[in-house]
């Protein structure tokens, strides 16, 4: 079931947040907060109503606010990758644009307002480009493959919502930029290599000629990473790129570029795993680009992966450096774990919760749309991934779509979580298995996120200046919460 055909659940609230205990006196029943419930028993995004009320006595499930503010929140949504729009401009006119209103229409839809494109090719690309592949920046300007694909979905997206943010993010450099291990052998290879210190003024000029021409068109760059998986030597486009090399091309060309361009976009460093692909020297790889006083002065925060290590790592991060930006920018799903149900909790509760709970502003997961055997896909690239929504390669239709568990993760926290929402402190009510967070959005209204990983129902009651909010989670689901104070 998707977003413009749910049925409407009603869900039963007792009175004064008692957990099925009667009130002492009755409460005064006023307006409703929206629920939004996935479970693995079949739920799908299922909308209900709960009923708020004036905060009473102290109940079993109650939880409450301490005061405490922590991270801005930029937004949550989905990889436009070229595989992804290519089957968006397959589907007929009316079923894409009624899809793209379900992800980024902010009343109606989901509200969506951040994505990750692709600056160049990638492993889900048409083919392996940059905006420059000839030689020398006098040929830099956009790739017909960018102007076929990319941009006419980039401008049917901000027809609907002008807001979304964009993090951009390079898998190769232009490969006349590259050089092998020892530095100075040209390296002519998409796969692989380096990026030469001869090209570090170019490159840098490669990046702003890329933000400028994607501000003229509208797109909204709210920052890049300056290499995919930089440990990755092995993706079908790919460059090696150590935190030394990293922390140069900052502070050499990057940084200075960006400044004397005006440029506001942000600089996020890494964009790799948790676990820094057990390369021993390249551990801690952000942290010591942190460290670097002259680099550190141009970087505004870091990006992360899942396909190593634990969102623990995170921790040791904003505690060494608290005024740098978290962004979560790379999940997949595909044949070697996808089940829904186990991938829809543990996902929300890693990736999400995990990135929230350790002050990250935003996610990002790969890929949005593939079809129903994770095509097209580059030679070397994924071949096993699926998008976080299905599309029949031969069908095309809004029907056609199945939606994955990706797609749901995404729903629950940009329906209820608007960009500017602000994580709040909670003391209260805990058990295992139950996870929630609480926010505040900049139109005043409360959200909440709720895990339940448990087997049987839980509850939880909010209790703000205003009012209480009993809620109900079945058991293995995902709920999120808004009411307006």
């Amino acid at each position: 079931m998707h977003l413009h055909s749910f049925a409407i659940l009603v869900l039963a609230v007792l009175t004064a947040c008692r957990g099925g205990l009667a009130p002492e006196a009755p409460a005064e029943e006023v307006v409703e907060a929206v629920t939004y419930t996935t479970s693995v028993d079949g739920l799908r995004f299922e909308p209900g109503t709960v009923r708020l009320m004036r905060p009473g006595a102290a109940a079993a499930f109650r939880v409450t606010l301490t005061g405490e503010t922590f991270q801005t929140i930029d937004g949550f949504g989905l990889a436009l990758t070229q595989a992804s729009c290519y089957h968006l401009l397959q589907m007929p006119a009316a079923d894409r644009t009624a899809f793209l209103r379900e992800l980024f229409e902010r009343r109606e839809g989901l509200g969506s307002s951040l994505i990750r494109v692709c600056i160049g090719g990638s492993d889900f690309s048409m083919d392996e480009f940059s905006w420059c592949d000839e030689p020398g920046m006098e040929h830099f300007g956009v790739h017909p493959l960018d102007t076929q694909y990319l941009f006419p979905i980039l401008d049917e997206i901000y027809a609907i919502n002008p807001d979304v943010q964009i993090i951009g993010s390079p898998w190769s450099c232009p490969r006349w930029m590259k050089v092998a291990e020892d530095g100075s052998t040209p390296h002519n290879d998409w796969v692989a290599g380096h990026l030469g210190e001869a090209y570090y003024r170019d490159y840098a000029d490669y990046f702003v000629g890329w933000i400028r021409e994607m501000q003229r068109r509208g797109y909204k760059v709210m920052g890049v990473t300056l290499q995919n998986e930089p440990l990755h030597r092995g993706n079908s486009m790919s460059t090696y790129m150590s935190w030394q090399e990293q922390s140069n091309f900052i502070k050499w060309a990057v940084g200075p570029a960006f400044a004397a361009a005006g440029l506001k976009t942000k600089v996020l460093v890494y964009d790799h795993n948790y676990n820094y692909d057990n390369n021993g020297p390249q551990q801690d790889y952000p942290l010591h680009i942190f460290e670097d006083p002259e680099a550190n002065r141009f970087v505004a925060g870091s990006a992360w992966h899942n396909y190593g290590g634990t969102p623990a790592m995170l921790d040791g991060v904003h505690e060494r450096f608290p005024d740098k930006d978290i962004y979560f920018t790379e999940a997949s799903i595909g044949t070697w774990n996808y089940k829904f149900e186990d991938c829809l909790i543990n996902d929300f509760r890693d990736i999400f919760l995990g990135t929230l709970g350790r002050w990250g502003r935003g996610v990002t997961l790969w890929n949005l749309m593939l079809d129903y055997q994770g095509k097209p896909f580059r030679p070397r690239g994924c071949s096993t991934c699926y998008g976080a929504v299905s599309i029949s390669a031969t069908d095309h239709t809004l029907g056609s779509i199945v939606r994955n568990s990706h797609y749901y993760d995404v729903a629950h926290c940009s329906k209820v979580l608007q960009p500017g929402a602000v994580r709040l402190g909670t003391t209260g009510y805990r058990a295992t298995g139950l996870t929630y967070q609480l926010y505040r959005n900049p139109d005043g209204s409360y959200a909440a996120l709720i895990l339940n990983e448990g087997g049987s129902e839980a509850q939880v009651c909010f209790v703000t200046d205003k009012y209480s909010v009993a809620c109900r989670v079945p058991a293995r689901a995902v709920q999120s919460v808004l009411w307006q104070e």
